[in-house]
């Protein structure tokens, strides 16, 4: 089931952490890394890992009940719980659609409004939704993986909007192809016409990613709301 660490980023790239329940670690999205939340806090920072599933509202509401309890309140969300199903038309199922629809949407819904409901009193905050360059790209197989995505977009401008009254930003990044553990999954051959697909000739680091994130959250950048930074090397174009 999808999870949630609201307030940490991975050491080794800047990128968000989740909890595993495979592995009881707090793991990275982006590069694959994995701590214990005492591995975390020896760095000098206080680390809280909460267990949630996020297309389960009662859940996420206890989920940033206890993070405000614990750490005093909610500046950042990076709404990042995802997941891909890679499947044609016609061998789509239901039981991929639906969880598809719950993880990469819904719970972007529950998350957004449990933040901003606690970035209301102090007027201050910043929402940033994890989204794909496949929402601008038309790629065979990925038809729901793409919608999906495309609502991310489309929920950001809109949030952003909503929000912006309340002074809490809402942007989203949307990468390409990413060094992580899920490239190395693909075949070889596949991996390679990828490659060839983007300008830059190289995929991005975990890190390059992170930092996105880092910026869009950054004091200096606040004017900024409702943009959605796509970070794909060219790929798009």
């Amino acid at each position: 089931m999808p999870t949630q660490v609201t307030n940490y980023q991975c050491p080794a790239c800047t990128g968000p952490l989740h909890f595993s329940a495979e592995t009881g670690k707090l793991t990275c999205d982006y590069c694959g890394s994995a701590y214990d939340v005492a591995e975390i806090e020896a760095l000098g920072v206080r680390s809280l890992a909460v267990r949630a599933n996020t297309a389960e509202l009662p859940e996420v509401k206890d989920m940033f009940r206890t993070v405000v309890r614990e750490m005093g309140g909610l500046d950042v969300l990076v709404n990042n719980a995802g997941v891909v199903d890679d499947r044609y038309l016609m061998m789509l199922t239901e039981d991929s659609l639906t969880r598809s629809l719950d993880i990469n949407i819904k719970g972007y819904f529950h998350c957004a409004q449990q933040a901003a409901l606690k970035m209301f009193k102090k007027k201050s905050g910043v929402i940033v939704n994890i989204s794909s360059v496949s929402s601008v790209l038309a790629i065979p197989g990925q038809s729901v993986y793409s919608a999906t995505k495309g609502a991310v977009n489309a929920l950001t401008a809109t949030l952003a909007k909503e929000l912006a009254p309340y002074g809490i930003r809402v942007n989203a990044v949307a990468p390409g192809f990413v060094e992580t553990e899920m490239l190395d999954h693909i075949p070889q051959e596949q991996r390679e016409g990828y490659l060839k697909s983007v300008p830059m000739g190289r995929f991005a680091k975990p890190e390059e990613v992170g930092d996105a994130v880092c910026t869009l959250c950054d004091p200096t950048l606040s004017y900024l709301t409702g943009q959605t930074l796509i970070l794909d090397g060219g790929l798009s174009l």
